[in-house]
């Protein structure tokens, strides 16, 4: 989605909202699910069109859990495809940092790249199993020593600035991702919450407002991962990412890229 697009949801939103007010209704209605069109609304969505709240979260999750796994050793491989800088075909570009480094420097050792979850492994303990550990939509290439700095931390504002992360800071019980990954984390955390609902012999992944939240199923802060998520709305290298994990890999979408408004009618 474009600048200009997730701008058309959000004035289309303060529209319907000054429109309920003139009306004197007594509570404001969500923001309507609808609000944004993609290719994928009537056939992909179609059964989440039109929802809020809970309802919505139940339709999304019923949709994105048809899926193809694939095993962790071929994540190196997917982030090759999915990571690919589009400025220059022999690299990928690393979440957090924002640097391009050759997709042969895939490893782990200074200077390598590796495989970063976003929703901190530990964070339910699902480890590297196949589902959630191998799940492309919250995997990214990061540097090695900024994946090692950000470890399991939640997510919120503040710290002090990561050693060669791009603008990304930390302090001793969260990681704030730097402007341009904002977004992209947000989104990828909530797919994650909305995918693993605990259906599936895998814990249930929630968002909420706290840090150190350790080995519980959950991962800070929701509040700020919604700011992050109008802050930083989806780019076009997101959304390839998101196209090429649906049409390659997984076959299943992050609707909160295609719909980024979807978070606020959700939580």
């Amino acid at each position: 989605m474009s600048v200009a697009q997730t701008g058309r949801w959000k004035t289309l939103a303060a529209t319907v909202a000054a429109v309920l007010v003139g009306l004197a209704l007594p509570t404001a209605a969500a923001t309507p699910a609808s609000a944004t069109t993609t290719a994928y609304d009537s056939t992909y969505y179609k059964n989440a069109i039109g929802k809020t709240g809970t309802s919505l979260k139940t339709s999304l999750h019923t949709i994105i859990s048809s899926q193809s796994k694939i095993s962790y050793d071929a994540v190196w491989n997917a982030l090759k495809a999915t990571d690919q800088d589009p400025n220059n075909t022999n690299n990928v570009v690393l979440l957090y940092s924002g640097v391009s480094r050759s997709k042969s420097l895939n490893g782990g050792a200074l200077g390598d790249w590796n495989r970063e979850h976003v929703w901190a492994k530990s964070h339910g303990n699902f480890g590297e199993v196949t589902g959630p550990g191998t799940d492309l939509h919250h995997l990214r290439a990061a540097d090695v020593q900024v994946n090692s700095i950000r470890g399991n931390l939640d997510f919120d504002k503040g710290g002090s600035a990561v050693s060669n992360g791009g603008g990304s800071l930390v302090d001793s019980d969260s990681f704030e991702p730097r402007d341009a990954d904002k977004g992209d984390v947000a989104r990828m955390i909530l797919y994650m919450a909305v995918r693993y609902d605990g259906g599936d012999g895998f814990a249930d992944l929630e968002p909420n407002e706290k840090v150190n939240n350790g080995s519980n199923p959950y991962i800070g802060k929701l509040s700020v991962l919604k700011q992050w998520n109008e802050q930083d709305p989806p780019s076009a290298f997101e959304e390839r990412r998101n196209q090429v994990i649906y049409d390659t890999y997984q076959h299943n979408r992050n609707p909160f890229i295609d719909h980024p408004e979807w978070v606020e009618a959700i939580w």
